[in-house]
């Protein structure tokens, strides 16, 4: 499956559970302090979002989607063709369109960065933490380890709250895991679509999805990474300082999804597969509540960290790249 009809798929599972008893609400205001600003239409994400946060504004603890900055990605072709439906179904739902993040950021008290292209995070992430608006940045947080690395660099400078995640993170049977459903883990195999975007590390425009939930259940302390890469598939294998070992099967030929097998000392477990991103809103709106990220910048960090070194180890014909 190729990433722009997993997108298309993904959407369709959100928005039909949300049209049986999540019709969005659009009469009351959002009080001061509640009101949600996106950055990028170009992302199915914005539209489900805005759906889930403005269409059960009690889960949502009152915070709303009140405006929308357009400008995403310039030249990805998938993030341009859907841009236009994005735009349109997010205005049907209330949302004023402005002109630029300083008329956003005028308006708005937390910020959506949902720019589907990772290359400009860093630069309209920026002025909203200078503003300090406490900011979710979707996936990719950034199109490379350097960049990663300085968003959160400026987080710290000023002091301004940011996470970043995968909606995998919150899936019901990885955090199953998470709590101890099978003990210990030893080991985990997890499988995610992988087309490659050339302007990215080759695992974070999409096979990102299955690095964070492997990284979930394992959790941090990976010290190698090596990569055998093919046309259609690349096998990424992890080895972590306890001696576990992780791998991401990234497709890119055939029928891909996102899920995964983990293994414990108590028994082994399925992950995935994907259903719904109302676990990763619910944690969105608890962050714009609290200002307290559910995933640390270390954490995000090894996970680019180890998606440069996956990169690295294909380029040297598949050596293992220590992250230290």
């Amino acid at each position: 499956m190729e990433r722009r009809d997993f997108v298309k798929t993904s959407a369709l599972i959100a928005t039909g559970m949300l049209t049986s008893g999540w019709a969005v609400a659009r009469d009351h205001q959002a009080a001061e302090g509640k009101r949600v600003g996106i950055i990028g239409l170009d992302t199915s994400h914005s539209e489900v979002f805005t759906r889930l946060i403005n269409g059960n504004r009690a889960a949502s603890k009152g915070f709303k989607v009140v405006a929308a900055y357009t400008e995403g990605s310039r030249d990805i072709p998938s993030a341009l063709e859907m841009k236009p439906g994005i735009i349109k179904a997010v205005k049907a739902m209330g949302v004023e369109i402005v002109g630029s993040i300083a008329e956003l950021l005028q308006k708005v008290d937390v910020v959506l960065l949902e720019s589907n292209d990772g290359r400009v995070h860093l630069e309209q992430a920026v002025p909203v933490l200078r503003a300090g608006k406490r900011v979710f940045i979707d996936k990719p947080l950034a199109a490379n380890l350097g960049e990663a690395r300085e968003i959160f660099k400026m987080a710290a400078e000023f002091n301004t709250p940011v996470f970043s995640s995968s909606a995998l993170r919150f899936e019901k049977n990885v955090q199953r895991v998470v709590q101890g459903a099978i003990g210990e883990v030893t080991g985990a195999d997890v499988y995610a679509p992988a087309e490659i975007e050339p302007h990215h590390l080759d695992l974070a425009w999409y096979a990102i999805h299955g690095v964070e939930m492997l990284f979930t259940v394992m959790g941090p302390g990976c010290k190698s990474v090596s990569r055998v890469h093919s046309d259609g598939t690349d096998l990424v294998t992890g080895v972590w300082e306890n001696g576990s070992i992780g791998t991401v099967r990234a497709i890119r030929k055939g029928t891909a999804g996102i899920a995964g097998t983990v293994f414990g000392t108590k028994g082994i477990a399925q992950l995935g597969p994907f259903e719904t991103y109302e676990p990763l809103v619910e944690q969105i709106v608890s962050f714009f509540e609290s200002g307290k990220p559910p995933v640390t910048a270390d954490e995000t960090l090894e996970i680019f960290r180890f998606m440069d070194a996956a990169d690295r180890s294909r380029k040297k014909n598949g050596k293992a790249i220590h992250l230290s």
